[in-house]
């Protein structure tokens, strides 16, 4: 499978705002946020990088990352390694779950992030009440590292570093 990861875009936001509401994705994304709410989130030049996720031309995921170190409002205060990337993401249809490609998606990206060389470990953290999520990951060569407390409750916190993809 080759995926192409395309920055999120003004004409993107209706069609993310629709995946959000869907019900696979909502119950661990929580609500749906408005289209402005996503624009300030993802087009307002912060520091988290949104993607859409095209396999075969389709749209088919989304995909963000962050540099861990720094990320402010209680995320990873005790991170101290700058090439540490975050990565959280959803597959659009849930008719498409428990059939790898979740898996492949997240590794591709994976590879990507990986290629630029400041990159030294790429983070995730899903709900420990999702383990859909963390054997994706684990697939995908993340190891556990331990459950930690987020701003948005427990988590288990997942990390590959290069070399680890399976």
């Amino acid at each position: 499978m080759r995926f192409e990861f395309l920055p999120l875009t003004e004409a993107d936001l209706p069609l993310l705002q629709g995946w959000l509401e869907r019900p696979h994705v909502a119950a661990w994304w929580g609500p749906a946020e408005s289209v402005d709410e996503l624009r300030e989130d993802f087009l307002s030049g912060g520091t988290t990088r949104a993607f859409m996720a095209h396999l075969g031309g389709e749209a088919v995921g989304f995909v963000q990352c962050y540099v861990v170190m720094g990320s402010g409002e209680g995320w990873w205060e005790d991170e101290t390694d700058p090439g540490a990337r975050g990565i959280d993401q959803f597959l659009a249809d849930g008719a498409r779950l428990n059939q790898g490609l979740g898996r492949a998606m997240v590794g591709a990206f994976v590879v990507w992030l990986f290629e630029d060389p400041a990159v030294t470990v790429v983070q995730t953290d899903p709900s420990p009440d999702n383990p859909r999520a963390i054997r994706c990951y684990a697939a995908a060569g993340f190891e556990a590292v331990g459950e930690v407390v987020t701003p948005d409750g427990p988590a288990l916190l997942m990390r590959c570093r290069r070399g680890d993809r399976r």
